[in-house]
């Protein structure tokens, strides 16, 4: 993706897309994790490598 889109004050667009899909979880993907524990015994996810939640929420094999 070549073409720079700016908001009308000048925000890059597909910069802020980038760093969104670089920061972690969504919103949608921790509500889908909740949803399949429960709540309950999240601590076990203090520390989990977002990318690997993101996969397996998704149905996306990864390979390390």
């Amino acid at each position: 993706m070549n073409q720079k889109d700016y908001t009308e004050i000048g925000t890059d667009i597909n910069e802020v897309k980038r760093k969104n899909a670089e920061s972690g979880l969504s919103y949608n993907e921790v509500k889908a994790l909740l949803a399949q524990t429960g709540g309950k015994g999240t601590s076990q996810y203090s520390n989990t490598d977002a990318e690997e939640v993101k996969s397996r929420i998704h149905g996306k094999d990864i390979q390390s």
